[in-house]
């Protein structure tokens, strides 16, 4: 096997390593690690729950003194600054390593080329690029947030083949089948939070929790509503308490409803308003200034719509199944006001594949 071959390997299984804290890290992204020596993996690790500690410290730590010459492959450069942990970049120097081949320069002004020259000026041999896109897309959203200031999007569809989530009457429980379903909570617990408009959270009084796959860590539910004008009885507000919930509010909500919930433990986030609704690029700015990286959003149709409009979604996952309601059903886009098809959003199929009975398609932002 090449050196080539050998790097593109390894750094394919960090990014394997890496994509197990997706939903889990943020605000830090998901790294992996492999350390080898002599063709032999010795050590590896990812970014642990929250954060800390940091994927190159786990791989370390399990290798010990088989670091000594061997070569780390990070998917995302060392750090090079003390936060709350010291900079990976000297602990790879002070176990020995020899080699550091790394995907990407991380973004972060802390860091920005520091971590890589650390390891140069200590003699280190340094690669950078290896499996660069692949890490792209692992880091999108961390990379996101540093450079816009809000965290990825992904808007999740499920739908009849005619393009229905209920009939006239308003059924829609299931449309699509278990699989698909289960498919939506592997898909939540890979994302920092879910996100829902007011409308739904008023109409399903959902719960938004990772459900049927053992002790997960919950991703944060997020409801953007106006008025605040939640029910106070459901499941979010008699939950708030275990799990979180951030609440999304224009700055003329009622300070009565912001009292209660805050008294129900919810993390209240004013957001400004436009045409009488709020701004759906002011959410996604308050959520990245949270921490958040990946967001998952669920709807309603009116919410999805904005979100669309305003070039805000950058990626859409959607569930197709197998039965036609017609158009006397529900739509599952709102107005979104589009008389060209020059003006409307364009995104490229990244991956379609059966989910049971149903089909999943996987599309990205143009």
């Amino acid at each position: 096997m090449t050196q080539a071959a050998a790097d593109a390997r390894f750094m394919a299984l960090a990014l394997s390593l890496g994509a197990r804290g997706l939903g889990r890290v943020w605000p830090n992204p998901a790294v992996g690690c492999v350390i080898v020596k002599d063709g032999r993996i010795v050590g590896r690790g990812s970014t642990a729950d929250g954060g800390r500690p940091h994927a190159e410290t786990v791989a370390l730590e399990q290798a010990g003194a088989g670091a000594q010459g061997a070569t780390a492959y990070v998917t995302l450069e060392p750090c090079a600054h003390h936060g709350k942990t010291p900079p990976c970049a000297d602990a790879l120097v002070a176990a020995g390593i020899a080699r550091v081949v790394t995907a990407l320069e991380d973004p972060d002004p802390r860091v920005a080329g520091k971590g890589h020259a650390v390891l140069q000026q200590a003699g280190l041999q340094v690669v950078t690029g290896v499996g660069r896109d692949g890490a792209k897309q692992s880091h999108s959203g961390f990379l996101q947030r540093l450079k816009f200031g809000r965290p990825m999007l992904t808007l999740k569809l499920a739908s009849s083949f005619d393009g229905r989530i209920a009939t006239a009457s308003g059924e829609s429980q299931w449309i699509t089948g278990p699989q698909a379903r289960r498919m939506v909570h592997l898909l939540r617990a890979r994302h920092d939070a879910v996100l829902v408009g007011g409308g739904t959270a008023r109409k399903d009084d959902p719960m938004l929790t990772v459900r049927g796959l053992g002790r997960m860590r919950q991703p944060v539910r997020i409801v953007a509503t106006r008025q605040l004008d939640l029910p106070l009885g459901g499941k979010l507000a008699a939950s708030a308490n275990k799990v979180p919930v951030w609440i999304c509010h224009g700055q003329d909500a009622d300070p009565a409803l912001l009292s209660v919930w805050q008294g129900l433990g919810a993390k209240l986030m004013p957001c400004e308003t436009r045409q009488a609704k709020l701004a759906p690029d002011s959410i996604l700015q308050a959520l990245g200034a949270a921490g958040l990286t990946r967001v998952f959003c669920e709807g309603g149709g009116g919410f999805a719509a904005s979100l669309l409009k305003a070039g805000l979604v950058d990626e859409v996952v959607c569930f197709s199944a197998g039965l036609a309601i017609g158009a006397e059903g529900v739509a599952a886009l709102g107005v979104m006001g589009v008389n060209r098809l020059a003006a409307a959003p364009r995104f490229e199929l990244a991956d379609c594949r059966p989910v049971g009975g149903d089909v999943m398609q996987i599309w990205r932002r143009v």
